[in-house]
């Protein structure tokens, strides 16, 4: 059985690429108000944010959505 996924677009992405990418490119006030969850609003950082998300699959759903909605050119076929 293989482990490829062909069709997942967040293949071979951690999810600390993925908060690190958001972070840096909306900031941790406007993530936190695109996401309202609380380790982004009070004292965010990546470390508590993985923590969080790692637990969390519905937080994490909405990162991971969000996140490819900022990065289209990946995801779209040429």
């Amino acid at each position: 059985m293989s482990n490829s996924q062909p069709n997942n677009p967040l293949h071979g992405l951690t999810l600390e690429v993925i908060v690190n990418s958001l972070v840096d490119h909306f900031g941790w006030e406007e993530l936190a108000k695109r996401i309202e969850i609380r380790c982004f609003i009070n004292e965010p950082s990546v470390k508590s944010s993985l923590k969080f998300l790692r637990q969390t699959p519905w937080a994490r759903e909405q990162v991971e959505a969000l996140f490819l909605s900022t990065q289209p050119k990946l995801w779209s076929k040429p």
